[in-house]
């Protein structure tokens, strides 16, 4: 994922959980909150202790930055995204990883408009 859509200062952070909405499935949980410039969405990740040791923290943080990185052009560009991954994440594959974010983000309504309709595209979701 690119420097440009990175949240990284602890401020940015707080302002996202300050002001933001929350939405939560089993494995992850996304604070999302709207900017007043639209250079583009900017997604920080959070995985905490709980969920393993650093190599599996790494790992995890690697796949949703992938998962994330090919949906940059789907995302609306006016918000701030926060991901926190929750423990069964540890043991998910990359696919998983994809489908459950694909339903944490659309229940976010994240997506553009014409994008969240298209359900059978294969860029979005990817079948089990």
């Amino acid at each position: 994922m690119q420097r440009v859509y990175r949240l990284k200062r602890r401020g940015d952070f707080r302002r996202v959980f300050r002001t933001g909405v929350s939405v939560a499935n089993r494995q992850f949980v996304v604070y999302t909150a709207k900017r007043a410039d639209v250079e583009g969405p900017r997604i920080g990740i959070s995985v905490s202790r709980k969920v393993g040791k650093a190599v599996v923290r790494n790992r995890v943080k690697r796949l949703i930055k992938e998962v994330a990185r090919h949906w940059m052009k789907e995302i609306r560009r006016d918000i701030d995204i926060v991901v926190i991954a929750r423990n069964p994440v540890a043991n998910m594959s990359y696919h998983q990883i994809k489908s459950s974010l694909w339903h944490v983000f659309s229940k976010a309504k994240l997506f553009e408009k014409n994008q969240s309709k298209r359900k059978g595209d294969s860029r979005m979701r990817c079948k089990k």
